[in-house]
């Protein structure tokens, strides 16, 4: 088992979850399609100043801004909602940020404390009245934002991201199952991080406070004494988050007991404002990043990915949740379609774009609406041939090879007439004449059809006939006829009805077939139909009773009936 790795923090995304570890990062997030798309990149090595005690927290909080603000672009870029902010764009977002977050929780409170000036000249209290502001202006803007629906759907993330972090840490195997077991609190959350600025603040300033006043006494006043205050916290604004940084390490490395659980407990507390119980979707977003990170972790040699990129495990998912009644080896064709590669490369294909699943999500709608995929390629696989076929004509059955099989048994070393009747793509034709020296005859009433049986035919000596069955032919023309009426199948309305339609009782185009073909049949010639699993009976009987000897059935490979064999 790889060594555990003591240090992965987090952040909620747009529909996502970022996690972090020593040496690199991941960025998981859930598209409008349920597909989970993650990016991950290598972090910069670290220098002394990340090591250096309160540097590397004024270091990590800057760093952090950056980072998260970068993240959350990425996100909302993977999910088609805005364009990545470029590296000016993201240097101004994070100035304004951190301007905004200066006025708003360090120059407004030290506004609204300047008020009590003329109640007391303690600087204690007054220090205390802004602290106190701070903190209430801070909940108040957290409890605002729960309130918005997105910020809300953002904060579930956030207790995603604490729980499979916790359940990391705990030991537990990363499952839905045991990350949703786990608490959405963690001690080393940034929202726990910003209350200990705040309390932290509240220290400093009145230090701050005091130091000012003893050396300035009321050489200043007014407007001027406050702002030069003010500028001085800010100057020594990045010593307040070196030194909550610290702290925020101290106690997350204290040992369980009364004290730390007490020294935590308000930074906890706070965090029911910025988490939520995320679904089970949520946690499974979470895990990806995390497990991401792990392995970038564990493998200094794995290549950074980018959104955009979705994996291959991931578009099979999608294809089994929107057709889950479909063979899953369906889902490989039509990446062989899309990728416009064999069956054989799709191991050897981690990922694919954005691009080439919206190629694929297209070809799953027009499956949904039950639209045949051999339809969609215009591609049929038959005895080893690629055919080319559209909705004109039946779609090739690997029953069928059964057939095909039988009369290539019987043909042997012989040259015989053969005759494909109702020849369709021209299936058996094209088989018949790349394995037998037979001379092949292939009809069709069907002027479509026979346009699609011309173009696989092209190259072979097979004689195309318009025919409605035998109508076009002489009497003893042929050694071998051979014909196949399909079964129905779910998705029969998108295959041509002339084809398909047998009658009340599915027997009509056997009893014309069997009744005209021993006219067309030479001496010893013989008659080959494919026939549905269950009118193997009826066909059978249908033979002897126009005379054919030696009537027998074979199976296909599930055991059901398929052919019927009938002597002349």
């Amino acid at each position: 088992m790889p060594e555990k790795i003591s240090t992965i923090g987090g952040q909620a995304l747009m529909e996502g979850v970022m996690m972090r570890g020593p040496s690199s990062m991941a960025m998981s997030v859930r598209d409008a399609d349920g597909i989970i798309q993650t990016e991950s990149d290598r972090l910069k090595p670290q220098k002394w100043y990340n090591r250096a005690p309160i540097i590397r927290g004024i270091v990590s909080f800057i760093s952090s801004l950056v980072i998260g603000i970068s993240s959350i672009t990425r996100s909302a870029k993977a999910l088609g909602d805005e364009e990545e902010l470029g590296k000016g764009a993201m240097t101004f977002a994070v100035i304004l940020g951190v301007f905004i977050a200066v006025l708003l929780f360090m120059v407004l409170p030290e506004i609204i404390a300047s008020l009590f000036d003329n109640v007391t000249n303690s600087v204690l209290i007054k220090s205390l009245v802004a602290g106190v502001i701070r903190i209430l202006l801070f909940i108040g803007y957290l409890l605002l934002m729960s309130k918005i629906k997105d910020i809300k759907r953002t904060f579930m993330y956030h207790g995603a991201e604490h729980r499979t972090i916790n359940c990391y840490e705990s030991g537990m195997e990363l499952t839905v199952e045991n990350v949703q077991k786990c608490s959405t609190r963690h001690s080393r959350c940034g929202t726990t991080f910003l209350f200990i600025v705040m309390v932290v603040s509240i220290l400093l300033f009145a230090l701050v406070n005091w130091i000012l006043d003893l050396i300035m006494g009321n050489s200043l006043d007014g407007i001027v004494k406050h702002l030069v205050y003010i500028a001085v916290k800010l100057i020594i604004l990045p010593l307040v988050a070196g030194v909550s940084y610290e702290i925020l390490k101290g106690i997350a490395k204290l040992p369980d007991n009364w004290f730390s659980k007490a020294l935590r407990a308000p930074g906890l507390a706070l965090q029911a404002l910025t988490t939520a119980i995320p679904t089970d979707d949520m946690a499974e977003v979470a895990i990806r990043s995390f497990k991401t990170v792990m392995k970038m972790e564990e493998d200094p040699s794995r290549p950074i990915t980018k959104f955009g990129n979705m994996e291959i495990t991931d578009v099979r998912e999608y294809f089994r949740r929107e057709l889950p009644n479909a063979e899953p080896v369906e889902a490989d064709w039509i990446l062989c379609e899309v990728l416009k590669v064999g069956r054989g490369q799709i191991a050897l294909i981690g990922s694919i774009s954005v691009f080439d699943f919206k190629r694929f999500k297209e070809i799953v709608i027009r499956r949904k609406n039950g639209e045949p995929l051999d339809y969609i390629t215009n591609k049929s696989y038959f005895y080893g041939y690629e055919l080319y076929v559209d909705n004109n004509v039946l779609i090739p059955r690997m029953e069928t090879e059964i057939l095909v099989s039988e009369a290539i048994r019987a043909i042997g070393k012989k040259t015989p007439e053969v005759l494909d009747l109702c020849t369709g793509s021209g299936c058996i034709a094209l088989a018949l004449a790349g394995r037998t020296d037979a001379h092949i005859t292939a009809s069709d009433i069907s002027e479509r059809a026979l346009s699609v049986a011309a173009r696989n035919l092209e190259g072979t000596n097979v004689r195309l006939v318009k025919s409605d069955l035998f109508g076009a032919f002489e009497y003893n023309s042929f050694d071998i006829p051979t014909g196949k009426i399909s079964t129905l199948s779910a998705e029969v309305r998108n295959e041509p009805r002339l084809a398909l339609d047998g009658g009340h009782d599915g027997l009509s185009f056997y009893k014309k077939i069997i009744a005209s073909a021993s006219d067309y049949l030479r001496v010893g010639g013989r008659l080959f139909l494919e026939i549905g699993y269950d009118q193997a009976e009826n066909v059978k009987q249908l033979m002897y009773m126009f005379g054919y000897k030696d009537v027998r059935v074979v199976a296909d490979l599930d055991g059901n009936d398929r052919v019927v064999i009938g002597n002349i």
